[in-house]
């Protein structure tokens, strides 16, 4: 196995946020929620861009061929409106869509938010990077990850042999 130390993208979507109008709150509950579940070394990657598909698919494109990320995660543009367009963008630059991650993160959701059936979050892989397109609310990035991280770390040993050691009471007490 590769006990390197993995790299993890985050990347938030969010017009405001990449103006400086809007603090941006979901890349740091992206990470929060990692560092606690993330027992293994990691190395992080973020960046704030804005809700245009073609900056999205070249800044996924970057993190995975150039940046070379493990796990890419974002956070927006996965609602309903004619802005959010992060769903199509990871499918455009993704070899792979895994839609049990999709439907799983939905599912859990859906336990305590009616509105959950409009979020459009998608995920896939690119060479030997899994994309996880993750919403913009914090409370909703937790639910989100804990529904589906019990599965990361199998996905990254069978895209390269990363070796990503996870701490198993957090993330079942989240799901």
């Amino acid at each position: 196995m590769n006990n390197t130390k993995i790299k993890i993208g985050f990347m938030t979507i969010s017009d405001r946020a990449a103006r400086g109008e809007y603090d941006d709150i979901g890349g740091p509950a992206m990470r929060d929620w990692i560092k606690k579940a993330v027992l293994s070394p990691y190395e992080i990657d973020s960046i704030i861009i804005e809700d245009e598909q073609s900056l999205i698919e070249q800044t996924l494109i970057d993190f995975a061929d150039n940046r070379q990320c493990n796990l890419i995660l974002t956070t927006g543009g996965t609602g309903p409106t004619t802005r959010d367009v992060t769903p199509e963008a990871t499918h455009a630059v993704c070899e792979r869509i895994f839609d049990g991650f999709a439907e799983q993160m939905r599912a859990v959701s859906l336990r305590t938010v009616p509105t959950a059936i409009l979020s459009r979050q998608t995920a896939g892989t690119r060479k030997k990077s899994l994309i996880i397109n993750l919403p913009g609310k914090p409370a909703a990035i937790d639910v989100c990850l804990g529904a589906v991280f019990l599965a990361v770390p199998k996905c990254l040993e069978l895209l390269d042999e990363s070796n990503i050691q996870i701490d198993l009471d957090f993330v079942e007490q989240v799901f």
